[in-house]
Formats: C-alpha cells, structure tokens, sequence
C-alpha cells in the first residue's frame, strides 16, 4: 500500500539525493527520489505504447511522423530520439509512464514569468531527445536510451494526483524535449483539463503540425528554445533545423497558446547582434511585441566545455537590440540579481514583478493589468477554472 509523503518530506527527499547524485550541480534535473512511498525507481524498466504517429513502408519499414525529422526505422530499430522502436512493422513509444526526472519547481524556473507567478510546477522528463545540442546541461538523460536511466512507473493520472497533492499550480513536461514523449504528455493534459492544474511545456518545438495541433487542444503555455536564427546553427549545434521551429511558434500563436521564448546565446556561435536583430524583428513580426523573451547566458556544458561563459555585456547589448525591435518583455537569465529579470509595464514603465533567481519579491499585476496605469499586461495570471 501506498503512503502519501508530506510535501517537506518529499522536497527534503529531492534535495538529500540531489547531494548524492555526483552530475547535480551540472543537472539540476537529477532527483533520484520516489514522489510517493511505494513509487520504485526501476533501471531499464519500458512501458510501451503503439504511437498514433507513424506510416507503414515496404519491407517491415516504418516513417515516424511525430517530428520533422521523419525517420525511416527497420524492424528493431530506433528512430534519433532513441526512445521508439519499430517492433513488428508498428512504431512504439517505450517511456511511456516511465519519467527518469520528476520534481517541484518553481514555475520561473521553466523559465515562465509571465504565467502564475511564485507557484511551483510538477515537472517530469524522461529519457531522449531529438536533439543533440551540444550545450545541452540535461545530456546524461537527453542522450540517454530509457534502459539506461532509473525511471519510475508514473500513471497520467498518478501524475495529476501527485501535483495536486503538493499544491502545484501546473504540470510541466521538461527537462529534455518533451514531444518524444508526446503520448504520455497528452494524455496528462487530458487529464489536467479537468483540474485546476496548468499543462505547460519546455520544448524545442521540432514537431509535426498534425500532432502539436491535437496537443495544443491541451496545452496552456509553451516556452519554446529559439537556439538561433541560422539553419547552419541549428544543423552544427543542434542536429536539427530552424523552420520547423518557427512554424511551431505561428502555430502556438494562431492557437492562442501562451508563448515564451530562449534563447540560449554562445558566445562565438549565435551572438552576432545582426542575427540577434533578425531574430527579435521575426518575433515582432511573426508574434507580436508582448512575446517574453529571455537571453539566457551560456556556461560550458557538455561537448562545449572549452567555451567561456557568455559576457554580460554581450546578454545586455541583446536585450537592447530586441527592445530596440519593439519587443516589450525581454529578460537576462542566469545572471544572478540582474534587473533584467525583472517585469515592466511597456506603458509607465513601472516596476511590477522583481525576481532574484527564482524568488519573486514584489508583484504589482492585477488582475492581469499594470496595478500603475492599467495596460493588460501578457500571460497567464490566474488559472481560467479558478
């Protein structure tokens, strides 16, 4: 039988093993702690599910068609997410309700801060990644096959359980790229429709229309990684492409999804101010000037060790430039008490949210506007149920 931990107990659990964990302070993801009593972790434990997105081909082949990437797979094979198989001419999902990452975060950790600000988020990953970012800080499970983790054995509806239980305010699928698993996603926003419960996403946007469309029927917010403004950066750095990413975003748009937007910038790879410009100019264009966008400054990771840290002044200059583009809201992520963290009203120009790091010290949004001189202010700031 099952015992439900008191929500300190649980944090305490995360945070005791996060010490443990050897790659923690490179993985902020990593809690090796069961969210309830009785939840083991299981290494190699697969659930599969028959994918609703693929197309039988001759000889036993199949195309996956949940990403651009259209993988042609044999029998036995995998496709780039390493995380579904062709298993006798149809294509399975294998992480189904076997998430290797689940935590309480702040929500402005995703990052989102233009959606229920200071409430926590249930946020879950699992192994895989269509990406194969050469940044990635989260590339021990990104780049990782599911018999490779510990994973736990999560129901949709344990999950949606789980995050009303420890009074979080929306589920986020994050972490690595959620879409490869994009059943189990779906059917946890089935199920959070019915509660007073966000679904919210930290995703690369490299996924097909059909299947973003079904998703967006459930999806609240998304906060999509814009890596850069080249197909060159995206082929070189990410192993993928950049319009299917800008197709993405118009798509959230026209599907009224609250949109979020990162921007990781390299020093020497994506900080070129004329790029930078383009990017914020196809922003303002493409999605409209009250779009949060966050420069976030790179710290060597993974296969880009040998890169410094990006220069504040570079994150500044940034900012300048997409404000100078016409963009309302746009953030410095990773830098410690910087005022670019901070929210103003494009009108008076009033401080009305300030945030060190994840913790927001002052809110002056109500009800959705400017408490100074009321302008709607963009987001998400009470739950529609509620």
């Amino acid at each position: 039988m099952q015992h439900p931990m008191t929500r300190r107990h649980f944090l305490s659990q995360c945070s005791r093993c996060a010490v443990l964990c050897a790659s923690a302070a490179a993985a902020p993801w990593a809690v090796f702690a069961p969210p309830a009593r009785g939840a083991d972790l299981k290494k190699g434990f697969i659930k599969k599910v028959l994918s609703p997105y693929f197309t039988p081909l001759e000889n036993g082949i199949i195309r996956c068609d949940l990403c651009p990437h259209r993988c042609e797979v044999d029998p036995g094979e995998r496709g780039i997410c390493e995380v579904r198989e062709n298993i006798g001419g149809k294509y399975y999902s294998l992480v189904y309700a076997n998430p290797c990452a689940v935590h309480v975060d702040p929500i402005e950790k995703k990052p989102f801060f233009h959606v229920l600000p200071t409430t926590q988020s249930f946020s879950i990953a699992t192994a895989g990644c269509n990406f194969s970012c050469k940044f990635c800080q989260n590339w021990e499970i990104s780049q990782a096959r599911p018999e490779k983790t510990f994973n736990y054995e999560l129901d949709p509806d344990q999950v949606v359980q789980l995050a009303r239980r420890y009074g979080c305010r929306s589920i986020a699928s994050t972490y690595v790229e959620p879409t490869i698993f994009f059943e189990y996603m779906l059917a946890i926003g089935r199920l959070a429709k019915k509660e007073p419960l966000l679904k919210v996403m930290h995703s690369n946007g490299f996924i097909n229309e059909k299947p973003l469309d079904e998703l967006c029927d459930y999806l609240d917010a998304a906060c999509i990684d814009l890596k850069g403004f080249t197909q060159e950066y995206y082929r070189d750095m990410a192993g993928g492409s950049l319009q299917p990413v800008l197709d993405t975003l118009k798509h959230l748009k026209t599907r009224a999804a609250h949109i979020e937007i990162v921007n990781l910038v390299v020093p020497g790879k994506n900080d070129d101010m004329a790029e930078v410009q383009a990017m914020c100019r196809w922003i303002q264009a493409e999605l409209g000037p009250d779009t949060p966008l966050h420069f976030s400054r790179f710290y060597p990771r993974y296969k880009l060790k040998g890169i410094s840290p990006t220069p504040v002044a570079t994150l500044e200059k940034a900012r300048q430039t997409a404000m100078d583009a016409g963009l309302h809201y746009v953030y410095i992520g990773n830098v410690a008490s910087h005022p670019g963290e901070n929210t103003y009203c494009p009108n008076c120009r009033k401080l009305l949210i300030k945030r060190v790091g994840y913790s927001v010290g002052f809110m002056g949004v109500k009800n959705g506007n400017c408490q100074y001189c009321g302008r709607p202010i963009a987001g998400i700031w009470k739950h529609p149920a509620i």
